[in-house]
């Protein structure tokens, strides 16, 4: 299809200037025709479980990498080095337009837009590294994410001490361990690595190791039931030498016992929900268009006029009119910069997942064998949405810690 072009910038589209609404306007042209664009292809690196390398240079062609870079992070760094300083709102619009073309890319995009707001706000990150990731990410559409999870330790939100160990060296540390699914791994130019000191006393917390450096190797794993396309595969690293000032967050382990701040839990489940919000509708919207063509001979007339389609279409538009009520109202909350406590956040990204899963379950229910066909987006759809709950914190640990709080209150 033919290429689009973004004429206004993020951060034109992001302020309160007069022309606010026509840069809007203009934006969701842009972001209808990248749904289409990532849709036309995103079968093909489902089927091969590829990297979808051409959608992420469009996104960074249409300077959308770097939609949420600040424009000044204040600590001394330089105003205005080209980030759009987007609004959780407008993050979260470009994330469920992407979604709804190629998920895996939009979860790329997630990682990458919660990492930045992470260093904006983490002064512990020396201010060189701060304006380096984030110049690079607006210059050449860099992309970062964490690596947490572990073979033996699986993640880390739910408690212990990583295997990853970095040893202090003359001039900086000397980093080994062995990271699992580490989403975008075939373009990601920075890995924010987990990993604890070999100190008497370890501290843990984020070594930040750039791609280049000897001793990285990337061994294709990943091959899941939905999310194919991410290449969320092993990152082993084997002695891999980083500058001192590199190790960009660590601490005793008791200190990280806060878990993440009240911002960051917003914009994760604003995110995400809004991600697994995506690929539903584009579950609805294949199904709508299924129950108004097809026309069983013993019918005579399209299923769209069976009451059962009928209730069901209503029962999935109540979903997700649900999930945009949650999303919108969350999104308004942060960018008001008023957080919700960490129950809240969860319970959204809960509550939006959940219904995310139920609507496509019943678009599948409602059209039989044609739903569960692989030459009918929907399957795929099922199987990506379903990821959904593998994404920190998990369904248990949220109805459990709420559960706690309801129980011991007096």
């Amino acid at each position: 299809m033919g290429q689009v072009s973004l004429k206004v910038s993020p951060a034109d589209i992001a302020s309160q200037e007069p022309s606010l609404e026509a840069a809007s306007a203009e934006l969701d042209k842009v972001l209808a025709k990248l749904t289409e664009e990532f849709a036309e292809r995103a079968a093909v690196h489902d089927r091969a479980a590829s990297f979808p390398f051409e959608n992420i240079a469009r996104l960074h062609e249409l300077r959308l990498l770097a939609l949420t870079v600040p424009v000044e992070l204040g600590g001394g760094l330089p105003a205005a080095f080209g980030g759009g300083e987007a609004s959780l709102g407008l993050a979260a619009k470009v994330v469920r337009a992407v979604a709804a073309g190629d998920p895996s890319t939009a979860l790329v995009l997630v990682m990458q837009y919660i990492f930045q707001l992470m260093i904006a706000q983490n002064e512990a990150w020396p201010a060189g590294l701060r304006l380096r990731v984030n110049t690079e990410a607006v210059q050449s559409g860099a992309l970062i994410n964490a690596l947490r999870v572990e073979p033996d330790l699986g993640t880390p939100a739910r408690g212990g001490l990583p295997a990853t160990i970095a040893r202090r060296t003359s001039d900086g540390w000397r980093l080994s361990g062995h990271k699992l699914y580490s989403t975008g791994a075939p373009a990601l130019t920075w890995y924010a690595v987990w990993g604890r000191s070999d100190e008497p006393e370890p501290r843990v917390g984020t070594f930040l190791v750039h791609r280049d450096m000897p001793g990285i190797k990337i061994v294709e794993t990943w091959d899941h039931l939905g999310m194919r396309a991410s290449g969320s595969h092993d990152i082993i690293f084997e002695d891999v030498p980083i500058p001192a000032d590199h190790a960009v967050d660590i601490r005793a382990p008791e200190a990280w016992a806060s878990g993440f701040t009240p911002s960051e839990l917003a914009w994760a489940s604003v995110l995400i929900g809004s991600l697994y919000d995506g690929v539903a509708h584009s579950a609805r919207d294949w199904f709508v268009k299924f129950a108004n063509n097809r026309k069983p001979s013993n019918l005579g007339a399209p299923l769209s006029s069976l009451p059962r389609f009928q209730e069901g279409a209503g029962f999935i538009d109540a979903l997700l009119f649900t999930n945009g009520v949650l999303l919108q109202q969350a999104a308004d909350a942060a960018d008001r910069q008023t957080y919700p406590p960490a129950r809240d956040s969860n319970f959204i990204k809960y509550i939006v997942t959940k219904n995310a899963i139920e609507a496509v379950e019943r678009a599948i229910e409602l059209c039989g064998n044609p739903g569960l066909t692989r030459a009918n987006p929907l399957e795929r759809h099922y199987r990506d949405v379903l990821c959904s709950r593998i994404h920190t914190p998990q369904n248990d640990v949220i109805l459990a810690s709420a559960g706690r709080s309801v129980l011991a209150a007096p």
